[in-house]
């Protein structure tokens, strides 16, 4: 298992949804390490952990904007984003995962 201690950042999963044309919605916080860029989060390669062992990779196609504008300053200001995923198993992420990264 990979050691989060390692990864410029850490989230924590706080929602995640089925994107109506593939793929899976998470909500992210940042629990550790410093807020990315938005350019970061989007050619970034992130892996999510369960805890029990289990680790998905996944590269975030998008933001979704449910609750307004994405923005750098935006992230850095609340620790939150919305981003769209749709790499393989990425629909085993749920909420209480860790996403870790960039790799």
């Amino acid at each position: 298992m990979s050691s989060p201690n390692k990864f410029k950042a850490v989230f924590g999963v706080i929602d995640a949804h089925d994107h109506p044309h593939g793929g899976r919605i998470l909500r992210l916080r940042l629990r550790r390490g410093e807020a990315l860029s938005l350019g970061e989060l989007r050619g970034g390669t992130f892996v999510a952990t369960d805890g029990n062992g289990t680790e998905i990779a996944l590269r975030p196609k998008g933001f979704a904007v449910f609750g307004g504008k994405v923005s750098d300053a935006r992230l850095a200001r609340t620790g939150r984003v919305d981003i769209h995923a749709s790499d393989d198993r990425v629909e085993e992420i749920d909420v209480g995962w860790q996403v870790c990264g960039p790799v």
